[in-house]
């Protein structure tokens, strides 16, 4: 089994920036596709980023194009979510989530096409 636990949340305020990261411990999830979803109150869970399995291709949430930037380290087991210029609109809790697969260059951006899931790190944005 794998857990997937997340870190690197906070409250900040308009423009400045980010860095959410992912450990996954218990089994590796380096056969994983990762991506990275959010939850803002009373609204349903929106995918944000996902990345392959290599590493190779990514995949936004047009609204944080240009500004959200995914990566992993399977060396570390580690997926991160890089998060520049914030707006108010990115105050969510966002959550981690790894797919198996043997796909190598394959994204998934709908949660339940999902596996695993971390327990969720709050990010506020003030104005």
């Amino acid at each position: 089994q794998v857990q997937l636990v997340e870190a690197g949340g906070g409250l900040v305020q308009v423009g400045a920036s980010l860095r959410l990261s992912c450990v996954a411990s218990g089994r590796t999830c380096s056969n994983c596709a990762l991506g990275w979803f959010r939850q803002a109150p009373g609204k349903e869970r929106e995918f944000v980023a996902a990345i392959s399995r290599n590493g190779v291709n990514v995949y936004y949430l047009d609204s944080v194009k240009g500004r959200f930037t995914i990566a992993r380290d399977n060396a570390e087991n580690t997926v991160y979510l890089q998060m520049d210029s914030l707006k108010p609109e990115d105050t969510a809790v966002y959550y981690c989530a790894g797919r198996p697969t043997s796909l190598g260059y394959s994204i998934w951006r709908k949660a339940d096409e999902y596996t695993y899931w971390g327990q969720g790190t709050q990010v506020a944005v003030s104005s």
